[in-house]
């Protein structure tokens, strides 16, 4: 069993086609499909089912498949760890982040830790709070950005807060709310733009509402503040947003709230996290 091999079934599960997967791998598809075959018969299982329209998992593969994702995630890290021994950072850090984290000028951080380390891979993936701790406890994601409410703590992490934030209200610059300020039962009766039921930007908002005994509509589901903040700028509904973040949308009205809903950003990161992710959180620390 080869390390390249592994690559190569972790390829074809995330992408579920051979050709994109020997794409992705840089090799040229029969090559890839000889190595496979070469492991399926190594194991005595058959690691995926083929047709004509798609590739999926066999319960074999499905067990296999987080074992060659250890196994790989293992090579990354001792090369790593021989890298920082001389003195060079290498391999990869993963980043994940809400799209509307504000307690640090994201963009800001990882032009600074490139340009510490050049010679380290650095990804970013936008998610919910819930999904990017969950990706962060399977190791995915090396360090992440989330917003909860006051009273959540992500589980099964490393962590700590960064900061404290209330929301505010957003509208359209025409809209008919001309208060600069109200509270919750001001805002009775508008319809509102929200991330979706159970999502922990949402969860902030509901929580506030149900407290104050206000009963709102929530007409349009989302999963980004760019959309709500379009959704908002076409005076479709009000939008609630970070104090923190909503300056970077100049052409909405803000109006602040009284009994504002409030939100804890936190940093996370993995156990035994690599010597990349050290110096990430090093560096966070140090801002």
């Amino acid at each position: 069993m080869e390390l390249q091999q592994l690559r190569y079934v972790v390829a074809i599960a995330e992408t579920s086609n051979f050709t994109r997967a020997a794409e992705r791998c840089r090799v040229v598809q029969s090559a890839l499909s000889h190595q496979i075959a070469a492991l399926e018969r190594e194991l005595g299982a058959r690691l995926f089912e083929r047709t004509s329209r798609r590739v999926r998992l066999t319960p074999a593969g499905e067990a296999f498949l987080p074992a060659a994702r250890e196994c790989l995630e293992a090579a990354d890290r001792a090369r790593a760890e021989v890298a920082a021994a001389s003195g060079e950072l290498r391999g990869r850090l993963a980043v994940g982040a809400i799209t509307t984290v504000a307690a640090v000028d994201l963009p800001a951080v990882l032009k600074e830790f490139r340009g510490r380390h050049p010679r380290v891979r650095v990804t970013l993936a936008a998610g919910g709070s819930e999904d990017l701790i969950e990706r962060v406890r399977r190791t995915e994601v090396d360090v992440a950005f989330l917003g909860l409410t006051t009273r959540a703590e992500p589980r099964g992490v490393n962590g700590r807060a960064l900061a404290r934030d209330e929301l505010v209200a957003v509208v359209a610059p025409d809209h008919h709310l001309t208060d600069e300020e109200t509270d919750l039962a001001g805002l009775a009766g508008e319809p509102f733009v929200d991330f979706r039921a159970g999502h922990a930007g949402r969860a902030q908002s509901d929580e506030a509402f149900a407290a104050a005994g206000v009963l709102r509509d929530v007409a349009f589901e989302v999963s980004s503040a760019e959309f709500m903040a379009d959704l908002v700028r076409h005076g479709l509904g009000v939008g609630l947003l970070p104090a923190a973040y909503a300056p970077r949308l100049r052409d909405l009205r803000v109006i602040r709230l009284r009994d504002a809903p409030a939100r804890v950003e936190h940093l996370i990161w993995a156990d035994r996290p690599s010597p990349a992710a050290t110096a990430f959180l090093e560096l966070i620390i140090d801002l």
